[in-house]
């Protein structure tokens, strides 16, 4: 059974994570109608990604005893500056989601709640693969500069799933 202070941090987790798929979509859309295909395809799949983590915790939080409910979201941006600066949002982004889950993870200690202390340890550790691949995507586009041919090759390798790893 689940604490309240538990269930609502959850909730507010679950509130984080269906914002992180909106704003990847956001961006996708931004990436697609700027001629970056594979930027694009990059970013829509992450935004699936960020969904299936917000099921995820929408039925760990049910499966426990709580009620999960499904939060409203603002719409995010429209129109970004660059590709740059989309990635560096995203690396904040989850810079910010990664405290969150460790702030869970505080109070899961605090109340020797460690049921939900185990479950969160998946987050935590995707959290550390979503902020290595943004700041090795960041590098690379520093590197690239405004090279217009780098910035189609840098497309490219994101389509073909190789991104900076």
């Amino acid at each position: 059974m689940l604490s309240k202070t538990i269930e609502e941090k959850l909730q507010s987790q679950i509130h984080k994570e269906a914002s992180s798929s909106q704003l990847y979509l956001a961006m996708a859309c931004w990436a697609d109608v700027k001629g970056f295909p594979g930027v694009a395809n990059f970013l829509y799949t992450h935004s699936d990604e960020e969904r299936e983590h917000m099921l995820k915790l929408i039925k760990f939080v049910n499966e426990r005893g709580g009620h999960a409910t499904v939060p409203s979201l603002e719409s995010p941006a429209k129109n970004f500056d660059s590709l740059a600066s989309v990635f560096k949002s995203i690396l904040e982004h989850e810079i910010l989601v990664t405290e969150s889950i460790n702030d869970i993870i505080t109070d899961c200690l605090k109340e020797n709640d460690h049921t939900t202390n185990n479950f969160m340890q998946w987050y935590i550790s995707e959290q550390m693969e979503e902020e290595s691949l943004a700041r090795s995507i960041i590098d690379k586009l520093e590197m690239i500069g405004s090279d217009t041919s780098s910035l189609y090759l840098f497309d490219k390798e994101l389509a073909t799933g190789h991104e900076a790893h």
